[in-house]
């Protein structure tokens, strides 16, 4: 197999290929749940799907946390930008995130001052810096990034930063994945869980999803051969009828997770009910800024109207997050949609789903 070529150790991929070969003769169909972005890409660059037997489906999940924000989200975060003395400060994946009319790319092309970060820090750097404005960081993500916000905040708190804010979304995962499977939307034999977010909040979160929903889970490195030993577990724990979260990603995952990054955490962010693009309101699924760190929320500070607004008529970005359909049983993708000219928020992000199927192509399916 010349996919198999590009794989750090060929050896290895062709025996896990087998040991996956020889468990699917024992299955009927099973579909198993990729939720992380950066596994959808991984999947799709390796070629993962077209070397898999017929009757083992791997379908994308709500793992994007530039995909999963609302919105009207983004559209704030404009009014936020549109203020004359306000200095805009972002991850990357956000500033081409399409609003109702705008995006943060757009009204830094028409001069706002919207600055591209990879840390919190530089932002709270960029208030040092200037402090006759009033600096604002999108807090965007899941538990992966929630800590360095949380410690962010806590340094402003610790030296009175008075013109530094966090407009925060942060979501909890595991939440996430049980409203898909409360919504019964889709039919899923496993979950491949993200290891980046469990490393932060280890595997016991999972439990729910295996006890409570005898859905067995594995948590999953990037790389390929990662990704293959993953698929080989979950296989087992399927013909064994066993269901439970187990650990493939020993390397960077601790059981009881970083409980240095859960204290700050806890001490910043309390859970919340939370709105999520696709899936609506999800109890307990979203991370708020305390009351006693209100002085540095945005949503306390600034006149933030409450807004409304969905996705672009057409956009299936919605349904590829709960995984019932895949990028291009879209009508848009690829022709009104695309990575030049995206509609939703799923072509925009390195982890969204519909980037990787227009990058990837057939390389991802079947081979």
């Amino acid at each position: 197999m010349r996919l198999l070529e590009e794989f750090r150790d060929p050896e290895a991929a062709q025996g896990l290929l087998k040991s996956i070969k020889n468990l699917a003769q024992e299955l009927p169909t099973v579909r198993l749940m990729e939720v992380c972005g950066t596994h959808t890409v991984s999947i799709f660059r390796h070629g993962i799907r077209g070397l898999l037997p017929e009757n083992i489906r791997l379908v994308s999940g709500p793992g994007c946390p530039v995909c999963v924000t609302p919105r009207a989200f983004v559209d704030q975060a404009i009014c936020l930008a549109q203020e004359p003395d306000v200095i805009l400060v972002s991850f990357g994946d956000m500033i081409r995130v399409p609003g109702s009319s705008s995006n943060l790319g757009l009204e830094r092309a028409k001069g706002r001052d919207v600055r591209v970060s990879y840390s919190p820090l530089d932002a709270l750097q960029t208030a040092r810096e200037n402090p006759g404005r009033r600096v604002v960081f999108l807090g965007v993500g899941f538990e992966t990034t929630a800590p360095a916000v949380a410690a962010t905040l806590l340094r402003a708190r610790e030296e009175g930063i008075g013109n530094f804010w966090v407009f925060g979304a942060h979501k909890r995962v595991v939440q996430a994945m049980e409203a898909v499977l409360k919504a019964g939307e889709v039919s899923l034999d496993g979950f491949m869980c993200p290891p980046h977010v469990s490393a932060v909040i280890g595997s016991h979160p999972y439990r729910i999803l295996a006890e409570s929903w005898h859905m067995p889970c594995v948590i999953t490195g990037f790389e390929p051969l990662d990704i293959l030993q993953g698929i080989c577990m979950l296989l087992g724990q399927i013909l064994r009828n066993e269901h439970r979260v187990e650990l493939q990603y020993r390397r960077g995952v601790p059981a009881q997770g970083n409980t240095v990054a859960l204290k700050i955490m806890e001490e910043v962010f309390q859970v919340e009910d939370s709105l999520w693009r696709g899936l609506g309101i999800i109890p307990k699924s979203g991370l708020e800024i305390r009351e006693s760190f209100s002085a540095w929320d945005a949503r306390s500070c600034f006149e933030l109207e409450p807004l409304e607004a969905g996705d672009p008529p057409g956009c299936c970005c919605g349904e590829v997050l709960r995984g019932i359909a895949e990028p291009w049983d879209c009508k848009l993708f690829g022709v009104f949609c695309t990575p030049q000219k995206p509609l939703g928020p799923c072509m925009v992000s390195g982890e969204g789903a519909c980037a990787a199927y227009f990058k990837y192509g057939e390389q991802g399916t079947r081979v």
